[in-house]
């Protein structure tokens, strides 16, 4: 039988602005366990993904990823953040 995903429904989570505010911070940080996992398996920088010679274009600091690719890490944040909220957990910013 194929796998059917089924994540969490978080379509009614909101998040304040101070919220909002970490998915930059927590997709940069995305980026940076992704990088350090591929480097650690032995990736490089390559003008295209090849598998076989392990190297990737995106390889990159968060900084210099194309939008598309910085979209898909704030992606991972804003769901990560939306499904804390939506579990019943808070998140406070220390002030």
């Amino acid at each position: 039988m194929p796998y059917k995903a089924e994540p969490m429904d978080t379509s009614g989570v909101e998040l304040s602005d101070d919220i909002l505010e970490l998915t930059e911070l927590l997709a940069m940080n995305v980026h940076a366990h992704w990088a350090a996992r591929r480097i650690q398996a032995g990736w490089t920088y390559g003008l295209e993904r090849n598998e076989l010679r392990k190297e990737t274009p995106v390889l990159v600091p968060y900084s210099e990823l194309p939008e598309e690719e910085k979209e898909y890490d704030r992606k991972t944040a804003l769901e990560t953040l939306k499904t804390i909220i939506a579990l019943g957990y808070s998140i406070e910013k220390k002030r």
